[in-house]
């Protein structure tokens, strides 16, 4: 079985995000569960949202503590949260960051970074000051942990994105090739 944890900001798209990941892990003939857990419901607060997948039924019902990779929507979330915690050692960490790789430092974890606020911005996915970032990171994410095709991702958002489908395409495209590692 393999778990994803997301971390984002209400808002921002982190339970959408793992809806289409799972959506087009189905596509691939996997089992798939995913959930969110949320504090305060508003937007900006802490949200986090959770994936597993298997060629078997799950049976597990809790959420993820000891994830095989994790998608972090909003780098500021470093500062105030340990979103590392549990993560499996040689895992991933995607972080939203026009930063490189490198300039963070995650001993045991492999890291990748893409500028998803940019490219939402490009796209002009939510507002300027709020952007959705949530198709644009799971381009990135599907380019470097290669656990399903990016044709599926591309079938699956208009399921779950009701407006901008071609936007939200085209971001997740170039989120695609625009990720660092």
């Amino acid at each position: 079985m393999t778990e994803i944890r997301f971390h984002g900001r209400g808002g921002q798209g982190a339970v959408v995000a793992s809806e289409i990941f799972a959506s087009a892990l189905f596509k691939e003939g996997k089992y798939v569960q995913t959930f969110p857990e949320f504090g305060v419901e508003r937007r900006g607060a802490p949200v986090q949202a959770f994936l597993r997948f298997d060629d078997k039924n799950i049976v597990l019902r809790c959420k993820v503590y000891n994830p095989d990779h994790i998608i972090i929507l909003d780098s500021v979330l470093l500062r105030t949260q340990d979103v590392t915690q549990g993560l499996k050692p040689g895992g991933w960490i995607l972080l939203n960051s026009d930063k490189e790789p490198r300039e963070f430092s995650f001993p045991n974890f492999r890291v990748a970074t893409v500028d998803a606020t940019g490219i939402a911005i490009k796209y002009k996915l939510g507002p300027k000051t709020a952007p959705i970032v949530n198709t644009a990171i799971l381009g990135a994410f599907t380019r470097v942990a290669e656990l399903v095709q990016i044709e599926n991702i591309y079938k699956s958002i208009p399921e779950y994105v009701p407006i901008r489908i071609e936007d939200n395409i085209k971001a997740t495209g170039e989120a695609y090739e625009m990720v660092r590692f």
